[in-house]
C-alpha cells in the first residue's frame, strides 16, 4: 500500500509539470478537531470520553484535478483511551467525485500480531483498508452518495463452522457501507442530512459477526448535522458542528458537538 500512496503522489507531480493552460498547485494542510464522542458511520468507536483528531495533509491539483495523500488520527480521552491512526490517498475530479483508497489502524487494540503497524500480513495484520467512491454534490444537485467496501487486512471474518467450538476462517466478509445525503446551506449554517448502513449478511450459524457490528443489513447511521465558520482573523477561522445521529440497528443516539481548529 505504500507503494501505491508514492505511485500517485508521483503521477501528480508528474501530470502537474506538464499542465500550461490550468496551472497546479501544491499546498499543505493541518488542524485538529475537538469531538465531544467520536461518532463514525453510527459506530461510538471513542467510548465514553471526548476525542481530538489531528490531521494532516498534501493536496496537488488544479480545479479539474486533485491528488492528496493525508494523515488523520483519534485520540480518546477517558478510561478507554482508544487510539487511531489512518493514511488515505484519493483523487478527486472537480471536486465532485472522489476515489479514495484508506488504510484504517487502531493502536493498542489488540495483544498479538495486530498491534504491529509495519505488519501486513493479510490474515492477521491489524490493518483494514477500504476503497471508496462518493459523488459529492452541486449546488444544482445538493445530494451526496458514498460506497466503501473493506477489501483487505483486518475486516470482519469469513467464517466456516467446523464443530460447536472451532471455526475455520475462509477469508474476509468485503464489509460495504453506502450512505446518501442531503446538504444546504441556510444563512452561512451549512446543512446536512444523511441516512447510511451496511448491506453485509453475516452468517450467525457459522460464527461470523459484522464489521459494523451488525448481526444483518440495516441502517447504522442517520442523522443531522449542522456547522459554520467563525473568522477570527482575515486569514484564519475556527469550525463549529453539532450532529444528531441514531443508530437502529443498535438501538443507539448521540449529541455530538466539535471544533475544528
Amino acid at each position: 500500500m505504500k507503494r501505491i500512496f508514492t505511485l500517485i503522489l508521483f503521477l501528480s507531480v508528474l501530470q502537474a509539470s506538464s499542465q500550461t493552460a490550468d496551472k497546479w498547485a501544491a499546498h499543505f494542510q493541518f488542524g485538529a478537531d475537538f469531538m465531544s464522542r467520536y461518532i463514525w458511520r453510527g459506530l461510538n468507536l471513542g467510548g465514553p470520553g471526548p476525542s481530538i483528531q489531528p490531521n494532516l495533509g498534501l493536496k496537488v491539483g488544479n480545479s479539474k484535478h486533485e491528488f492528496s495523500l493525508g494523515a488523520w488520527g483519534a485520540y480518546t480521552f477517558g478510561p478507554t483511551s482508544n487510539e487511531e491512526v489512518d493514511l488515505s490517498t484519493s483523487y478527486s475530479f472537480r471536486g465532485i467525485f472522489t476515489v479514495a483508497v484508506t488504510d484504517y489502524f487502531f493502536p493498542g487494540s489488540y495483544e498479538d500480531k495486530r498491534n504491529e503497524y509495519f505488519y501486513y500480513r493479510s490474515d492477521s495484520t491489524g490493518h483494514v483498508y477500504e476503497a471508496s467512491v462518493s459523488f459529492n454534490g452541486t449546488r444544482k444537485i445538493p445530494v451526496t452518495f458514498l460506497v466503501a467496501t473493506n477489501f483487505y487486512g483486518n475486516d470482519a471474518p469469513r467464517l466456516e463452522k467446523i464443530n460447536d467450538s472451532t471455526y475455520n476462517k475462509k477469508g474476509i466478509q468485503y464489509s460495504t457501507y453506502l450512505e446518501i445525503g442531503f446538504k444546504a446551506c441556510i444563512k452561512t449554517i451549512d446543512f446536512n442530512a444523511f441516512i447510511g448502513g451496511t448491506v453485509n449478511n453475516p452468517d450467525e450459524s457459522n460464527g461470523e459477526t459484522g464489521y459494523y457490528h451488525n448481526t444483518r443489513p440495516g441502517i447504522t447511521n442517520i442523522g443531522i448535522k449542522v456547522s459554520k465558520s467563525i473568522a477570527i482573523t482575515d486569514k484564519y477561522a475556527i469550525g463549529l458542528q453539532s450532529s444528531l445521529i441514531a443508530n437502529p440497528l443498535q438501538n443507539k443516539l448521540y449529541l455530538v458537538f466539535g471544533i475544528s481548529f
